[in-house]
């Protein structure tokens, strides 16, 4: 297997998959859906659709059912990254390469682009109900509902947020349990959304979905410290955004905590353990593996 050359096919079906479940561009709300798919088709890594999907198809997954899931977690964590960029939040002027959604649109419209986004995600979810072949893929599909709602709500993604402003505001008495808490919540939780969903669409039992959530903490985890780790030492020509915001924001991180050294050996070592969680099922996804493995070494 290519790797390089695998991740681009996937990369590009995952692209095509998205475009198909995107609004058109037309009547007096235009403006809105052209923010929307302005922030959206913005490129990234479409790493949580990919890990959905690779997951689906190691729990033997077939067919079309999870592809809505796909474009919907797509949506919501590009509808997070519209409200982060905001002046009120990390007030950045650039992602992946260009200029953000509140500079080119302005601000309102930037908030209604974010708050679109995270609405649509869930219209797109609720077709997974018409691709259903039978009641057993319903039950699949409710319970992939749940499991967006909570990752993605006060309980997960928005919890983490909350937590993340208001330690800005005092970073004196950032403890390390916290900034776990942010992480678990801000990053990994839609992480484990997407890992969690594709596993329970292809059939996965109770006890196979809660090694995956545990798993895709650990990715989660990682990512984010590795996210941190690229503030520090990566490049805007690279990254696509501006380096040292985490440092602008008093931010305090995994990183001003432990250090550069004891946080690329977390990443290692959190990575190594979602390897081992993922080698053990009796299926095996060798790209799934790979694919982990390498966010240790990502420049961006």
């Amino acid at each position: 297997m290519n790797f390089k050359e695998t991740l681009h096919e996937k990369t590009v079906r995952i692209e095509e998959i998205l475009a198909g479940y995107l609004p058109k561009e037309q009547g007096y709300q235009k403006t809105v859906i052209e923010a929307m798919n302005y922030s959206i088709l913005a490129g990234g890594k479409r790493l949580r659709p990919m890990l959905m999907e690779e997951t689906w198809k190691m729990f033997g997954g077939a067919g079309e059912l999870v592809e809505p899931f796909m474009a919907a977690i797509e949506m919501i964590h590009n509808y997070s990254l519209v409200h982060d960029d905001l002046p009120a939040m990390d007030n950045d002027e650039y992602r992946r390469g260009r200029k953000t959604t509140h500079v080119v649109y302005g601000e309102g419209m930037a908030v209604l682009a974010g708050d679109a986004l995270l609405n649509y995600a869930f219209e797109t979810a609720c077709l997974a109900f018409e691709k259903a072949q039978s009641p057993e893929d319903c039950h699949k599909v409710a319970r992939a509902m749940t499991v967006l709602s909570r990752k993605a709500g006060i309980y997960g993604m928005i919890g983490g947020q909350c937590a993340d402003i208001e330690a800005e505001e005092r970073q004196e008495s950032v403890t390390e349990e916290l900034l776990l808490f942010i992480h678990e919540h801000k990053t990994a939780a839609l992480i484990q959304c997407a890992m969690m969903i594709g596993a329970i669409l292809a059939g996965a039992d109770e006890t196979q979905t809660a090694a995956i959530e545990k798993c895709a903490w650990n990715i989660g985890i990682a990512f984010q410290i590795q996210d941190d780790i690229l503030d520090v030492t990566g490049s805007q020509e690279i990254l696509g955004k501006p380096i040292g915001s985490d440092e602008k924001n008093n931010k305090v991180t995994y990183v001003t905590i432990h250090g550069l050294e004891k946080s690329a050996e977390k990443v290692a070592s959190l990575s190594g353990g979602a390897v081992q969680i993922l080698s053990s099922f009796p299926e095996k996804n060798p790209f799934l593996e790979e694919l982990v493995k390498r966010l240790i070494s990502r420049e961006k």
